[in-house]
């Protein structure tokens, strides 16, 4: 980023820090602001999968991916990739019911 660009991306922080705006019109200003998309590990989406309560068919149900996916993600033999992982972030941020 240019000097210019980071002191933008500052004052558009400063302004969503008190308050004169929201969080969507500063990422529409910065798409450094929004929130990176993890790469999981086996564990993590067994973890996630296990903290809601949910078998592997069901949660696939949810993902829109087949439960061979979601157990070759959970055995390490695959990773899930694009759309799947930014689901996967939601979900862990904000639950199971935002993709309902």
């Amino acid at each position: 980023m240019t000097n210019i660009q980071n002191t933008l991306s500052e004052m558009a922080k400063d302004l969503y820090q008190v308050g004169a705006i929201d969080k969507t019109t500063l990422r529409q200003f910065d798409r450094n602001s929004l929130p990176s998309v993890p790469n999981y590990t086996a564990n993590q989406i067994s973890n996630l999968r296990h903290t809601l309560g949910l078998s592997q068919s069901v949660f696939a149900a949810y993902l829109n991916v087949s439960d061979r996916a979601v157990k070759k993600w959970e055995q390490g033999d695959a990773k899930p990739t694009g759309a799947t992982l930014k689901l996967l972030s939601i979900i862990e941020r904000k639950g199971i019911e935002v993709v309902a």
